[in-house]
């Protein structure tokens, strides 16, 4: 499956099949956030967070790639991702894009 973030694939003729997403709402565990706060003190990346954040994402975008597999598509265009607090201690983060088809 092509993932890209333009609205086009060069040299292919598109046909749309519709809008696809995954999400995720993901939660901190008290280790790392005991040691977030710890790292508020001296400064620096935030690793377990940056590691969540990252697995959250690879997980958003595996759904979206099934969804847009099961509508029978080739490609996902126009492809972004957002995230959002719901709740102390909780964030959702969302892919989302354009499922094609490659007219032949």
């Amino acid at each position: 499956m092509l993932l890209v973030n333009t609205d086009y694939i060069s040299g292919k003729e598109l046909e749309t099949l519709g809008i696809v997403k995954g999400n995720i709402v993901q939660t901190k565990n008290f280790g790392k956030d005991f040691m977030a706060g710890v790292k508020t003190l001296v400064g620096g990346e935030v690793k377990g967070y940056t590691e969540m954040l990252n697995q959250a994402r690879q997980i958003a975008v595996k759904r979206m790639v099934d969804e847009a597999e099961a509508m029978g598509a080739d490609a996902i265009i126009n492809i972004r991702y957002a995230s959002s607090s719901l709740m102390q201690g909780a964030a959702e983060v969302i892919a989302y894009g354009t499922a094609v088809k490659y007219v032949l």
